[in-house]
């Protein structure tokens, strides 16, 4: 016979175990998911197997293309290596062909070349020589123009494809200083900072994007440099805000990085004055290569 009745209430977030919690929605963050976060250690939830494979899975990039870090980095060196060689190949072949001109060739690989390879950034492990690993296709770039632009090593479909005035002496100077711009953000910065991104970005699309639309609809040019033009600074700005906040949504979907507003307008006030240090005549004396990723570091660095 049942003499009493217990009732249990039903379970509630606050009887949650003390190893985790809820993390309020950010809607700061282009992802308004909830997470649950651990406040500390799960060794008293999980079996060591469990703990094995959930580390494996929190680090999505170590165990994207090999269980090893070691291997999975040279693979992903591999694919990376046949993807922006693709692309210089593409390049060369329409400057062999004279399907654009020149100069439009050249800003092509100028714009392709760096996004492409950062496109490539989250193949590579989480590890420490991740980002060596990653910076080693530009390093060996750096060497190439070195060896092009010196005269040791003739290449002449990477001269028509890279300079402006087909001279093979042009490649010891812009590509090399984007070959250098590019390695070193990879290894100083890489995919977790926004730095690395608004100095590629700029360099790439907005620098690129500057002197295909300044080439074309440029005609009222700047007071102070008659070199630019309004049009192409305003592209620049725009292209290189554009490509930072396409790439902060790219590594954030990875978890490498927090989409937030404040990057955002982060990266519109590092797009704007790189625009405008571009269009100075000393940018111009110096090399665009060199001083765009060079204020885009400076300001950045400031800013995030």
């Amino acid at each position: 016979m049942i003499n009493t009745l217990t009732f249990h209430p039903p379970t509630r977030f606050s009887s949650l175990p003390p190893h985790l919690t809820l993390t309020p929605i950010s809607h700061s963050s282009p992802f308004f998911l909830p997470k649950l976060k651990p406040i500390s250690p799960l060794t008293s939830l999980f079996s060591s197997t469990q703990l094995r494979f959930l580390s494996r899975r929190k680090l999505p990039s170590s165990a994207m293309l090999h269980h090893d870090p070691v291997v999975s980095d040279f693979i992903a060196l591999g694919i990376s290596g046949v993807v922006a060689t693709s692309f210089l190949r593409l390049w060369q072949e329409t400057a062999k062909r004279g399907l654009f001109d020149q100069k439009l060739n050249r800003k092509l690989v100028h714009i392709s070349i760096g996004l492409v390879f950062m496109l490539c950034w989250p193949l590579f492990g989480t590890g420490e020589w991740g980002p060596y690993f990653g910076a080693f296709i530009p390093g060996v770039n750096i060497l190439r123009m070195l060896a092009i632009g010196l005269g040791i090593w003739k290449d002449e479909a990477t001269v028509k494809s890279m300079s402006r005035f087909g001279d093979y002496r042009e490649l010891r100077r812009g590509p090399l200083y984007y070959a250098a711009a590019i390695t070193f953000a990879c290894i100083i910065y890489w995919r977790t900072s926004p730095v690395s991104i608004a100095a590629i970005c700029n360099l790439c699309a907005g620098d690129g994007m500057a002197d295909v639309v300044g080439r074309r609809i440029g005609s009222k040019k700047l007071p102070y440099n008659k070199n630019k033009s309004y049009a192409g600074s305003i592209a620049m700005a725009s292209a290189g805000f554009l490509a930072s906040i396409g790439f902060m949504w790219y590594f954030s979907s990875f978890g490498y990085m927090e989409g937030s507003w404040n990057k955002v307008i982060g990266f519109l006030v590092v797009s704007v004055i790189t625009a405008i240090v571009e269009s100075l005549p000393i940018s111009t004396d110096l090399d665009d290569n060199l001083t765009v990723p060079l204020t885009s570091i400076l300001v950045g660095s400031m800013i995030f």
